[in-house]
């Protein structure tokens, strides 16, 4: 099938097996802040290559695709090179420039290696600036310091057969280190800032819940008290912001460990002279953005009345204002262009038995979570059929050697089944678009078919779930045959708390006897989830952060797709389950 454009009861986590690690090139995606006004270089958010004169290695033959179009600002043209490697894009900047970081937004056709690299005349001494060889195409965001009048994005592998091509190529630049900052610019002055604390959490807990995960701009990592010493009032946490600022505005991101009383002070040495800025003895957890007004150098939270048995803890503690020292600031992939256009995707329009595409597709081999009863084998389970589908087979067949729950049909202990699970991560991850599939789900009793997303920090650095967050698009239970369920999952909402819901098909209608589409659209101010276009659920982000817990959802994620058998939700097969059982992918396609 060729794409088209695109159409305009709460259950535990479903936590992937980390069963093999591949480091992904992605940056991880933070929110777009205001650029820093500190004496330490700014980078800033405007696109110094737009417009300006660009040159190729190479131009698609009888296409369209010159390389002006990476760099006219349009997200609807591209530059695309002829096929082989190694291939480049250069920009002349029109004088030097001190570059700090660019933006790439490919086309499916991308570069799984390049170099972005600068140079004086554009013709040699080529400097590179950043590098990888894992790059996994989509919008890419990246940092780098360098100076020059020239900047190429230079390829050396190619994910496809075809060429390297780009929608844009964006460029962003520093400032003089010596300007003063803009009294009007309120930044993030506690980006990556030291500090400390009454107590400081470190056990099988809540491991690593330091000082520092207050001050990251990381909604998945939080700083606690210590669960021995720091349940007590009153707790302290305080940052050191290099210099002496205006404080203008403090967001508190609680734990479900928050402060009912407490005030925000702040102080010219962080040892004595605390002014308080902000009191309260009312306060409410989840995210409070307090409007205040002090100076000084050092900023804390006094907690002095806890709203829980427990002691304090913060997923983020920012502190905007100008002055200070500020770190540069973290940025963000734009929200996708409208129209949205398709960037990546999958229509198994292979040969009768042919395993999956492996420059999309990884296996994840071995036992499941969630008292999950199959094994998933390596693509044994997984093939097209001829007809332009994805197959993921579920099979009554015993894995000698395993160890799964104990299968209420045969009494063993060994997996009396197998099936297939396929990712993406190591070959393509996602921060926003829309991400849908069509699929025929498998049925009967016992059979947990789903097409959900996971956060690539929970492979690529070890965030444990729920931490690095879920975003189900699509699960099904072979018990309810004409129900879906569409939810996420992050800190504080997860399992049984998952946010979302479900959705019956009208008529009491199968999901097993058709195809049916399922879709998220999302961007950085919350998600859209929809079965056949029809909304099921639109989820605010800061609805879920003044009501639920921090998001996590503005970072990569990359795509699974699984047919599970059993587990904790569905249930087991018993002796009325039909096996083998088809969950088929007609299609899974990514726009931005």
């Amino acid at each position: 099938m060729q794409p088209p454009a695109p159409g305009g009861s709460r259950h535990r986590g479903r936590l992937v097996a980390a069963l093999t690690a591949v480091v992904t090139a992605c940056a991880v995606a933070v929110p777009l802040l205001s650029p820093s006004a500190a004496a330490a270089p700014v980078c800033g958010t405007a696109n110094a290559a737009q417009g300006k004169p660009a040159t190729a290695s190479s131009v698609e033959v009888g296409s369209p695709f010159v390389a002006s179009s990476a760099v006219d600002g349009d997200n609807g043209t591209r530059w695309s090179s002829t096929p082989g490697d190694p291939q480049w894009l250069r920009v002349d900047l029109g004088s030097t420039q001190n570059v700090c970081g660019a933006t790439l937004n490919w086309e499916a056709a991308y570069a799984t290696a390049y170099q972005i690299q600068v140079s004086a005349n554009g013709t040699d001494g080529w400097t590179s600036v950043y590098s990888t060889t894992t790059s996994t195409g989509g919008v890419q965001n990246v940092t780098f310091t360098g100076s020059g009048r020239y900047i190429r994005v230079y390829t050396t592998a190619r994910a496809t057969q075809w060429g390297a091509s780009l929608w844009e190529f964006a460029v962003r630049t520093s400032t003089d280190t010596g300007n003063p900052p803009d009294p009007g610019t309120d930044v993030l002055l506690s980006y990556k800032k030291p500090g400390t604390a009454s107590t400081q959490q470190n056990d099988p807990n809540c491991t690593g819940c330091t000082v520092d995960k207050a001050f990251d701009f990381d909604p998945s990592t939080r700083w606690a008290t210590a669960t021995d010493v720091g349940w007590v009032d009153p707790g302290w946490i305080q940052v050191d912001l290099g210099a002496t600022a205006q404080i203008k505005k403090v967001v508190l991101q609680w734990d479900p460990a928050y402060g009912k009383s407490f005030e925000v002070q702040v102080s010219p040495n962080g040892t004595g002279n605390w002014t308080p800025i902000y009191s309260t003895t009312t306060g409410t957890g989840f995210k409070q953005t307090l409007t205040v007004n002090g100076s000084g150098r050092f900023v804390r939270m006094y907690g002095t009345g806890r709203g829980s048995p427990y002691g304090y803890s913060l997923w983020e503690f920012q502190v905007w204002g100008t002055g200070g020292a500020p770190n540069p600031q973290p940025v963000i992939p734009p929200d996708p262009r409208n129209p949205k256009q398709l960037v990546w995707s999958d229509e198994f329009n292979t040969g009768n038995g042919t395993k999956p595409d492996t420059n999309k597709w990884r296996p994840e081999v071995g036992t499941g979570q969630n008292a999950e009863l199959q094994y998933y084998t390596n693509n044994n389970n997984a093939f097209t059929d001829g007809a332009g589908n994805l197959v993921l087979e579920a099979r009554r067949e015993v894995t000698p050697g395993s160890a799964c729950p104990v299968d209420p049909v045969s009494g063993s202990g060994t997996c009396q089944y197998t099936s297939s699970r396929l990712i993406t991560h190591g070959k393509a991850t996602w921060t926003y678009g829309r991400v849908e599939a069509n699929i025929k789900v498998s049925g009967t009793k016992g059979l947990w078919p789903a097409f959900w997303m996971l956060g690539a920090n929970i492979l690529d650095n070890g965030t444990p779930w729920p931490n690095s967050g879920e975003i189900d698009i699509m699960e099904h239970l072979g018990r309810e045959p004409n129900t879906a369920y569409q939810t996420i999952h992050g800190p504080s909402y997860f399992g049984g708390g998952g946010i979302g819901q479900q959705y019956a098909l009208p008529g009491g209608a199968d999901f097993a006897n058709a195809f049916h589409k399922f879709a998220v659209d999302w961007d950085s101010k919350g998600m859209r989830f929809s079965i056949d276009d029809i909304t099921v659920i639109t989820i605010d982000k800061a609805t879920v952060e003044a009501t639920r817990g921090p998001w996590v959802f503005d970072r990569p994620f990359f795509i699974i797709l699984n047919n599970a058998v059993g587990g904790d939700w569905p249930g087991p097969p018993d002796t009325s389950t039909v096996f083998p059982q088809r969950m088929l992918v007609d299609y899974v396609r990514v726009y931005q």
